[in-house]
């Protein structure tokens, strides 16, 4: 029996579900540039329009006008317009899961029917209907921390994980579609001390009186201690000038000069050319470290 004739996909299939636009930029452009390169099909699903965001490019005003302009009105609308320029730059479909944007809370109190104060059961149906239709064999979210502890980016774990099991059970949203199982889990790991540790080393290798030593250096005393937990490392340095453009599509969220998100990109490509995961939970075998997804799933079988 063939894969078609089981109604499951032979070709790999892979969900990022992310908690706003802009994340997908930054947490895994290059990994999803060569993914579609190589003949992958990369959803990427957006939890919240980020609406609740503010202009974090204090340029925009100069740089893009009319997105300033827009940014002062719909801000949910430019950010959709933003998407679809990275969108445009890195090859991914998109779904919009359609909930609001939670903010940041200052006080504590989430907002009123955003995404983060919804019961989980209720918002991670369409994520089931999702993955039951697109019928990934490899979901790529947060860990339970959310990368960092934006309400959005901890519920957006919280779905993903229960969508994940859910959609596999007959039994749940009987109505959402036929059940999918997804055969590996993973978590992103992207900004973890290893890749700025060993960037720092080549920039000073390079030019040790770089400005860009004391800003590593200023980073790794906030994350040097944290344990390195990933387990995949995917070769994508040939992307990152991809990643780059993507990330500076998001205009309104990312300034094109960001000592964060920036850095000389044949720096990167020597010293780290990938992007990081941690396999959390495979129904498959593989040997670890790996560099593919779909390592140890059979794609031509009936297995999912």
């Amino acid at each position: 029996m063939t894969p078609s004739e089981t109604g499951r996909p032979a070709d790999r299939r892979l969900l990022a579900f992310h908690a706003h636009p802009d994340d997908e930029s930054s947490k895994g452009a290059a990994t999803y540039s060569r993914l579609t390169d190589d003949g992958v099909h990369v959803l990427v699903v957006s939890a919240t329009g980020g609406e609740a965001g503010d202009i974090l490019n204090a340029g925009l005003e100069h740089s893009h006008p009319s997105d300033f302009r827009m940014a002062q009105r719909d801000m949910a609308g430019l950010r959709r317009h933003e998407l679809q320029r990275a969108r445009d730059v890195v090859g991914f479909d998109h779904r919009w899961l359609g909930y609001t944007d939670s903010g940041m809370p200052e006080d504590g109190i989430i907002r009123p029917d955003s995404f983060a104060s919804i019961p989980i059961e209720i918002s991670a149906e369409p994520l089931v209907r999702i993955i039951r239709e697109f019928r990934p064999q490899v979901l790529v979210t947060y860990d339970e921390n959310g990368g960092y502890p934006h309400p959005d980016h901890i519920r957006t774990h919280q779905v993903g994980v229960f969508a994940l099991e859910a959609a596999a059970d007959p039994a749940q949203y009987p109505d959402a579609g036929e059940p999918w199982q997804v055969s590996k889990l993973y978590y992103d790991r992207i900004f973890n001390a290893s890749r700025f540790r060993a960037i720092l080393a080549e920039i000073e290798r390079r030019d040790p009186e770089s400005p860009k030593v004391e800003e590593l250096k200023g980073y790794l005393e906030r994350v040097g201690d944290r344990p390195d937990l990933a387990t995949t490392h995917i070769h994508c340095g040939d992307y990152f000038e991809r990643r780059d453009q993507a990330l500076r599509a998001h205009a309104s969220q990312v300034a094109p000069d960001s000592t964060f998100f920036f850095w000389p990109n044949d720096v990167q490509a020597d010293a780290w050319p990938y992007e990081d995961f941690q396999l959390v939970r495979s129904l498959v075998l593989s040997d670890l470290p790996e560099d593919d997804f779909f390592a140890g799933i059979p794609l031509n079988s009936e297995h999912p």
